[in-house]
């Protein structure tokens, strides 16, 4: 059985988020890459380039799923993101800072970073890659 490298995408100065308060959709993605398709899972959707890198997330009902008040989401400041596919799960880390009364805070503080893991589809078969975007700012 042949072992493939992971491969790596690195994306400083990439990243890009969006948060519609009026429903509630939070949005991460990687600027200027080739979209190829979407994966959704409940309350996410999960997007892959066309050379199989996660690049982009959205969280349907993001106050809801992670338990925070929309005020927070409307008032992020900056963030960072990290995705990876091994063995045909994704696994998506995310974490943002955003301003509460007049402060700094972690949107996740709790955990300090908000994961999720996902199968692939039975139809997909993606290599294993890992994506980073260190820093994201508004």
């Amino acid at each position: 059985m042949k072992m493939e490298k992971t491969r790596h995408l690195k994306a400083p100065g990439k990243g890009e988020f969006l948060y519609d308060y009026k429903h509630d959709i939070l949005t991460f993605k990687i600027k200027d890459r080739d979209y190829k398709m979407s994966v959704e899972f409940q309350n996410f959707i999960i997007d892959i380039d066309t050379e199989d890198f996660v690049t982009g997330i959205r969280i349907l009902d993001a106050s809801k799923v992670s338990g925070l008040n929309k005020i927070v989401f409307q008032n992020m400041m900056s963030g960072k993101f990290e995705a990876s596919i091994q063995d045909n799960i994704i696994s998506v880390r995310i974490n943002f800072v955003g301003v509460f009364r007049n402060k700094l805070k972690s949107l996740f503080p709790e955990k300090e970073n908000f994961t999720q893991q996902f199968s692939v589809p039975s139809n997909e078969n993606f290599a294993d890659s890992i994506v980073t975007v260190p820093k994201i700012s508004a």
